[in-house]
């Protein structure tokens, strides 16, 4: 149905699409909202007779704050909501398992491409839609994000519930040594910077200098497991801006200044297809390469580092490689 130009859903959508559609959208602006939301809703219960409970949510802030930084506080009933597999089967997102992992290492996945905001690594590492636990027997996913995350009120509890803990040395030395083994880092490694090339198409990742999960796989002897998302950046219109432009440039100082990259996209509405910030219907698909063995090196040299990130670099093209002819017959990879 069109009405000046806007081409609306039609009224006769089955219901799972329409649950589809809420699952994507409580993901997409929870990420985005619920943090200050809360922080709104906390600053007004102040100047009420509940001013009690922002008060006492503070004193466990302080108490718990480090929380995310040692091991977190997954909840796998969180992880196990309906909610996710409606958004699972909104695009939809498949894992594809190349092979088998042993419970008795713990590994760090590199997670690629960045896309906008990680629909396809939330989904595999971060709920059971796809499940997880299923596939890869005891092992266990801990996706690692902006340690930002964890400053806002209510929204900190609700990623540590779907096992996530922030991206810092000190959460992954911690997740490495004070977790038993079986446990799975799950690392967006391009991060912020390549959330700006999140462009349909060619995918240019955000590589060559980034090498300090390297590092920490050499001194503690953890497997690297290359992981590509095939779709991820085609949900999303992101506003051209290739490097060198005006735009890209007003990007690049505010993600020097904030952490966190601005990337501008649309997709598409709750009701309508023209705009909004849901993405589009397309299939993400999440392969899962083969682990890399990393002999532990207590004090790696640059050459080790360099050595390993190579051969990190060649796993991953030769899995785009492998499987692009089925996902991406057009795309081509290029570090950057």
């Amino acid at each position: 149905m069109n009405i000046m130009g806007i081409k609306f859903a039609p009224l006769s959508i089955p219901l799972e699409r329409r649950l589809q559609t809420a699952a994507v959208f409580y993901y997409s602006t929870s990420f985005v909202f619920f943090g200050f939301s809360a922080i709104f809703l906390f600053v007004y219960l102040l100047f009420t007779k509940f001013f009690f409970i922002p008060l006492l949510y503070f004193a466990w802030f302080v108490y718990d704050h480090k929380k995310c930084c040692q091991g977190g506080r997954r909840v796998e009933w969180v992880r196990r909501w309906k909610l996710w597999r409606y958004f699972a089967d909104y695009f939809p997102v498949t894992m594809i398992k190349t092979a088998e992992l042993d419970p008795n290492k713990n590994y760090i996945f590199g997670y690629h491409p960045h896309g906008i905001l990680c629909y396809g690594a939330f989904n595999c590492f971060g709920t059971e839609a796809k499940d997880f636990s299923t596939v890869f027997p005891g092992i266990t996913p801990r996706i690692l994000t902006l340690e930002g995350q964890f400053w806002f009120p209510l929204h900190r509890e609700h990623v540590m519930s779907t096992g996530a803990c922030a991206a810092t040395r000190e959460s992954i030395e911690w997740l490495l040594t004070k977790e038993g083994k079986g446990n799975a880092l799950i690392l967006v490694i391009g991060g912020a910077a390549e959330a700006l090339d999140a462009h349909p198409g060619d995918v240019n990742l955000t590589l060559k200098r980034r090498k300090g999960f390297v590092r920490l796989a050499l001194k503690h002897g953890a497997p690297l497991v290359p992981v590509f998302a095939f779709g991820e950046n085609d949900i999303f219109l992101q506003a051209e801006n290739p490097k060198g432009s005006s735009l890209r440039e007003f990007q690049e100082k505010i993600k020097s200044f904030l952490g966190f990259s601005t990337p501008l996209y649309r997709g598409r509405g709750m009701f309508q297809y023209n705009y909004g910030l849901l993405p589009y219907r397309k299939p993400i698909t999440v392969v899962v390469g083969k682990p890399i063995d990393v002999e532990k090196v207590s004090e790696p040299t640059a050459e080790d580092i360099n050595v390993l990130h190579q051969k990190y670099m060649d796993s991953l093209y030769a899995l785009f490689e492998e499987h692009k002819e089925k996902f991406a017959p057009e795309s081509k990879l290029i570090f950057s």
